[in-house]
């Protein structure tokens, strides 16, 4: 049974969490295998609206295991709060398993991301302020706290007396705040072992015994392609691999086990933070597609940046993480416009580029040539088949496909979990 990875291929934010439950009813286990709670899903059921922001979309379907693989970085108090609210609208949250290896966000990682992000002024990346870059340096650096580690004492004490001795260092003499108490820390953290341990496991066992037994896996990752560390457009980037590649590190499964990849497209481009966005737009169109589409990040709770859809990092999407399929969202946010402009390449020092430039000095300075595409005016939202939408919609989706480089499988004409028109199953 196949094994699927689904992520942003965009900036984040395209609408990973409507993909997801849609595919829920004929997955075994949802997967998040990078980030932490910087990134938010939003899914429709119904008439409720749920926002999660570290938990795997498949939470919400009941024959559904949700997993959190090592590869994530977990705030407990985030979590656990996340959980409890869930159960408060009588969502069951007992099948949820997190991997023992996966990093704790400690109190001192949040401090420091904050004072560091207001230290660094007008160079500032715009991170989110929830302690994980910090964390995932952490990691790196081989001082990090697992949650593993929550449940032998002595190890925790040795561990966070270890992170603390360089960290008081940079918090009392570079950014002139009190040291931090490893007993406090400590003391903190322990007060989730107990709350935690119901959900802890192996889950790269699970997960590899879950696919010999021929069960559906889908990899849930979140932000976006162009926020990936190594492969977006740093250093104003996210600190882990939200690309393809990273479900594998992030969650124990081999490469061999992967059998499609699909990107998340909008059907035009947003952007949270800082960094450069060649189609932005500052003008009423940009204003409107911020209005109509709801663009609010999920965790962040800061408006997004919006422009219109950029071929060229659809492409790069789909060369570097190997994709087999697009879904694309919120077509229907595009209706009214009676023309709609694409970006299919850059100009850069008066030079056509239809690639992706890998030179960051390029990328900041590339303009985005456009071709027009006829509007449509009719409602979609009632749309059950491609052949339901205006002929123009058709266009316009046949034209991103063949710009994008994968084949669009799916489309998202609304925000409810039944306003989809799928074209190609995925399973």
């Amino acid at each position: 049974m196949p094994a699927l990875v689904l992520l942003g291929a965009q900036w984040g934010d395209e609408g990973k969490g409507k993909a997801t439950d849609l595919l829920g009813g004929s997955v075994d286990y949802v997967v998040r295998y990078q980030g932490g709670n910087n990134a938010g899903h939003t899914v429709v059921v119904g008439d409720q609206k749920y926002a999660l922001h570290l938990l795997p979309s498949g939470i919400l379907t009941p024959e559904c295991t949700p997993v959190i693989g090592n590869g994530v970085v977990v705030d407990p108090s985030v979590l656990l709060s996340e959980l409890s609210g869930l159960n408060e609208r009588g969502v069951d949250t007992s099948k949820l398993l997190i991997s023992g290896n996966a990093h704790i966000i400690t109190p001192y990682n949040v401090t420091l991301d904050k004072v560091t992000e207001r230290f660094l002024g007008k160079r500032k990346i715009g991170t989110t302020g929830r302690g994980i870059g910090p964390t995932y340096a952490d990691k790196i650096n081989r001082v990090g706290i697992r949650v593993q580690d929550l449940y032998d004492e002595s190890i925790l004490t040795q561990k966070v007396e270890a992170a603390l001795d360089v960290k008081n260092q940079v918090l009392t003499k570079l950014f002139n705040r009190r040291a931090i108490s490893t007993d406090q820390v400590v003391e903190e953290l322990l007060v989730y072992a107990d709350k935690l341990a119901p959900y802890v496991a192996d889950t790269v066992l699970v997960l590899n015994q879950a696919l010999e037994d021929d069960k559906v896996v889908l990899f849930e990752g979140g932000q976006g392609t162009l926020l990936d560390i190594d492969h977006g457009t740093y250093p104003f980037v996210t600190s882990s691999n939200p690309t393809a590649g990273g479900a594998c590190t992030g969650a124990g499964v081999g490469p061999t086990k992967i059998s499609r990849v699909i990107g998340i497209l909008k059907a035009y481009t947003t952007r949270v933070g800082a960094g450069p966005f060649p189609t932005e737009l500052f003008d009423e169109d940009g204003e409107a597609l911020r209005r109509i589409g709801h663009e609010r990040g999920v965790t962040t709770g800061r408006d997004r940046r919006c422009g219109w859809f950029d071929a060229v990092i659809a492409r790069y999407a789909t060369r570097v993480n190997g994709l087999t399929d697009f879904f694309l969202t919120k077509l229907d946010v595009l209706t009214g416009w009676e023309q709609i402009p694409v970006c299919v390449a850059y100009e850069i020092d008066g030079k056509r580029v239809e690639e992706l430039p890998y030179s960051q000095s390029d990328f900041h300075h590339a303009k985005p040539i456009y071709e027009t595409l006829p509007g449509w005016s009719e409602d979609i939202t009632s749309a059950k088949s491609f052949s339901d939408l205006p002929k123009n919609a058709q266009a316009y989706v046949k034209a991103l496909e063949e710009m994008s480089g994968a084949p669009i499988s799916a489309i998202g004409v609304g925000p409810g979990r039944d306003e989809t028109i799928e074209i190609n199953s995925f399973i």
